[in-house]
């Protein structure tokens, strides 16, 4: 097999999960990170089992179960005590399938450190501004001018705000408000699920488990608070004690969790955007994870979507025929699947996240029944996995053996 000197922009997940797998077949990688001390950015995420398959691949899914909270169902219910939504790993069928709430610090210091530990180069305080191609290869350029040796590849993991790849798609209405907080004693909350609690699709609020935080010492959560990006500036003048009265007139268990929230800097704004680069292979240059796509988190999809692109574009450099080949190769792996995730996301969205009275009685009155009739539970349970449309199986990978893993 050729070896390409490889640079990737962006140490998020689908960087350094890229770079740990193209290192591990012989190439020279470079990754270029904007912050002087790499970090990541956000609170809880979910790891599906699509997501879990390509940990295990690279040797980190003990680590990532140690440092996370498995999770067995997602459980919402409206504001009326009514089940909205019901989705239970163990419809999959798969001995041991759960979902793992982890905090985005614990994946990022597990893949970091492993990039670490393989002497792997890391360029920090290099934010990438622009790529250009010259005889021989593609430069990174800095926003201060400076500009990289041409290398053979660069794959661009800068995520959805990426300057690598052309504006395409739009920002959502709906963003949320996002926290960590230590998992309570005596926590009125299930701590094998992911809970969320409804107004209508107006109003949502969530509790994620997190597990511990690398390094750290106590369990954690994640808590989440639906909010349109045009009501922030209103929310921030309203101030803490009238936002703490809406979340307890929603979810009366969430008072105690509230009381540790003191400030407003206690919590980040994050806002989503549905987009998906149309051709993700250019000259000497491919777009993954959400630099490609990107899209509402309300199918737990980003991440896992991410790590399985890093993947798909091993497989490809592996493959057969020239640069351009391969890498149109690793794009035709993972667009099937990332096509139907965007639209599967796309229609799930309003359901949760929406302004319109009908959306909450589509999903109330026709989607939850729907969903506890065969094969309703499997599809759903499939849904959250990551696991429809079969992504794991084209780049070789199968559902992880969880009951080994926790072994």
């Amino acid at each position: 097999m050729s070896h390409f000197d490889i640079a990737i922009a962006g140490c998020g997940p689908a960087g350094l999960a890229a770079a740990l797998l193209l290192h591990r077949q012989g190439h020279r990688v470079t990754l270029f990170e904007r912050f002087d001390q790499p970090r990541p950015i956000g609170s809880g995420l979910m790891i599906q089992p699509s997501g879990l398959a390509v940990l295990d691949a690279l040797g980190l899914a003990p680590d990532i179960l140690a440092h996370g909270a498995p999770i067995r169902a997602l459980h919402g219910l409206n504001h009326q005590g009514d089940i909205a939504l019901d989705a239970r790993y163990a419809d999959l069928g798969v001995a041991g399938a759960c979902g793992i709430g982890i905090h985005r610090g614990s994946l990022f210091a597990l893949l970091f450190r492993s990039a670490q530990a393989e002497g792997i180069a890391i360029e920090t305080g290099f934010p990438v501004a622009a790529t250009g191609i010259e005889a021989g290869g593609r430069t990174l350029t800095c926003d201060d001018g400076r500009t990289t040796r041409a290398f053979d590849l660069v794959v661009d993991a800068l995520g959805t705000s990426s300057p690598l790849a052309p504006p395409c798609g739009e920002w959502l209405a709906f963003g949320a408000l996002w926290t960590t907080l230590d998992w309570p004693a005596d926590a009125p909350f299930d701590a094998g699920l992911l809970e969320q609690r409804y107004t209508h699709a107006q109003q949502m609020a969530g509790v994620l488990p997190t597990g511990v935080r690398v390094e750290g010492e106590r369990r954690e959560l994640s808590f989440f608070w639906s909010l349109k990006a045009s009501a922030y500036e209103a929310w921030c003048e309203a101030g803490l004690d009238a936002w703490k009265a809406q979340v307890c007139a929603l979810w009366p268990d969430c008072e105690g969790l509230l009381a540790h929230i003191t400030g407003p800097e206690q919590l980040t704004f994050a806002r989503y955007a549905h987009r998906r680069v149309p051709e993700p292979v250019g000259e000497r240059l491919i777009h993954i994870g959400d630099a490609w796509h990107s899209a509402s988190p309300q199918l737990g999809q980003g991440a896992n979507m991410a790590l399985l692109d890093a993947f798909a574009l091993a497989r490809g450099i592996a493959s057969h025929g020239d640069l351009q080949e391969r890498l149109a190769h690793a794009a035709r792996l993972r667009s099937r699947h990332v096509k139907l995730y965007q639209a599967l996301t796309w229609a799930a969205t309003p359901l949760y996240q929406s302004d319109k009275a009908w959306h909450a009685l589509l999903r109330d009155f026709l989607l939850t029944p729907l969903g506890r009739v065969p094969p309703g539970p499997r599809i759903q349970a499939r849904l959250v996995a990551g696991l429809v449309g079969n992504p794991l199986a084209p780049l070789g990978l199968a559902v992880p053996d969880y009951e080994a893993i926790a072994r």
